[in-house]
């Protein structure tokens, strides 16, 4: 594919020579010849220089390089076009294999394509141009909208509503019963979960993800919402759309998670917490209470700058002990 070809699937501007072929996509490191990369910050430059790459992604002429460019508004994205053109697998049309099972009360739209052992109980609707992989169980009276991925492994239960063009990796479960329980007589009498998960348009949940039905109503994730892999969502918690939820991320139940909101990984969320739309709370951190738009850090939440204050103080604790008993000291001999 020659690098003109590769601008017009990008909507770039080409500077050099546009008749280089190219053959691949990769990182600055990883790159070798007649592979294109991208600059994602002049930090990168001297990697750059020393790349094999024949051509770089950048977001404007960079004039001390001289390998072809070009430019980009966004070159991340760009990289990401390119990559998907170059590598990414598509999912053939194969129809229904004989050794699924499909309910006759169950309807499946066109051109969708249902693997060996995957189990379709009564009354589920599937869309169209759906890819169901091996071992997929989709629990009675499930939607499943148009152009979705079931990869192995899954299990939706029943009375699951998932949109359209929804990616979900191996191993999740998908409205599992929310863990509510009542101490009566001596023992933990369970809760019934009798509501469902809603998970809306354009949203990609990793492997080993539990989304937990609602007691009653709905669990909900929000359209363009992109979950990372052993993720966990409790019941009646609802998630903003285009919300970032990095792996181990735990959120109980009853909390609200706002549109844009980026948890790190390892973040605990406790029960009933509202994160504010746009909130960032960094990895292994805690979030708990209302919590405004702003940049969290720390087990007991703070504003990030002030808990890198608070970081930089806790590594002379240690020294400011001694200085503190030395003083003490002192006052005693002076008060004796």
């Amino acid at each position: 594919m020659k690098l003109k070809d590769i601008a017009n699937l990008i909507g770039g501007e080409i500077i050099g020579n546009a008749e280089i072929e190219i053959a691949g996509v990769a990182g600055i490191s990883d790159a070798k010849e007649k592979d294109i990369t991208f600059l994602s910050s002049m930090k990168m430059l001297k990697a750059l220089k020393n790349s094999k790459a024949s051509a770089v992604i950048v977001k404007e002429r960079i004039e001390d390089i001289e390998k072809p460019q070009v430019i980009v508004k966004n070159p991340q994205y760009a990289f990401v076009v390119a990559l998907s053109h170059f590598y990414v697998k598509q999912h053939p049309y194969k129809g229904i294999s004989k050794n699924a099972y499909v309910s006759d009360s169950a309807f499946v739209g066109e051109n969708t394509t249902i693997y060996p052992f995957a189990y379709i109980s009564d009354f589920v609707k599937i869309g169209s141009r759906v890819v169901i992989y091996p071992g997929v169980f989709i629990g009675e009276n499930s939607i499943i909208g148009d152009g979705c991925i079931l990869y192995p492994n899954i299990t939706i239960r029943e009375g699951v509503v998932i949109g359209s063009r929804v990616v979900i990796h191996a191993g999740s479960v998908i409205g599992s019963d929310g863990f509510g329980y009542v101490f009566e007589n001596g023992a933990h009498q369970k809760i019934p979960q009798v509501g469902n998960v809603i998970i809306e348009d354009d949203v990609e949940i990793g492997a080993n993800v539990t989304i937990d039905r609602a007691t009653t109503g709905s669990t909900i994730i929000s359209k363009g919402t992109k979950i990372d892999n052993l993720v966990q969502i409790g019941h009646n918690v609802r998630v903003g759309e285009n919300v970032i939820l990095v792996a181990q991320v735990g959120i109980a139940g009853s909390s609200i998670i706002g549109d844009g909101v980026i948890l790190g990984g390892q973040v605990g969320v406790a029960d009933h917490t509202v994160v504010e739309a746009g909130t960032m709370v960094s990895a292994k951190s805690g979030a708990m209470g209302e919590m405004k738009k702003g940049i969290y850090s720390g087990i007991l939440p703070m504003p990030h700058r002030e808990w890198l204050k608070a970081m930089s103080v806790f590594s002379q604790l240690p020294e400011l002990n001694k200085k503190l008993r030395r003083l003490e000291e002192e006052i005693r001999r002076l008060k004796g």
